[in-house]
Parts: C-alpha cells; structure tokens; sequence
C-alpha cells in the first residue's frame, strides 16, 4: 500500500486467516498514515476474534519474523 508495500490492504486483513493475521500481528509497525492505522485497528479486531495469540500458534509464528 503505498510507500509501504509489505503492509496489507484492507480486503487482505478481511480474507486472512488466523496464522497470517497473527503474523501482522506481531511483526507490522504501527500504521505511518489514518488509513493504516485502520488498517491496524481492524487486523487486531479481527484477531482477537478469532482468539488471539495461542502458546501453539506464538510457537509457530516466532519471533523472527514473516
């Protein structure tokens, strides 16, 4: 999106599933412009609910990054 192409767009945070939300989750830096920002807001309302962050699913993802 943008000057940020690793950031998702809106129909990309819709779509995703637990694992790859999770993902943005922990490693995307907080949104540069508004519409990142809600990009944001709505990839961590998705998330959590869907159940947020798991030992298992934390485990999986790492810490290293995508």
């Amino acid at each position: 999106m943008g000057d940020r192409p690793d950031f998702p767009t809106m129909a990309e945070v819709e779509n995703a599933d637990v694992e790859q939300l999770a993902r943005w989750y922990r490693f995307l830096p907080t949104g540069d412009t508004k519409e990142q920002q809600k990009i944001m807001d709505r990839l961590a309302q998705r998330f959590k609910e869907k159940g947020g962050m798991t030992p298992a699913l934390s485990e999986k993802i790492g810490y290293g990054g995508a």
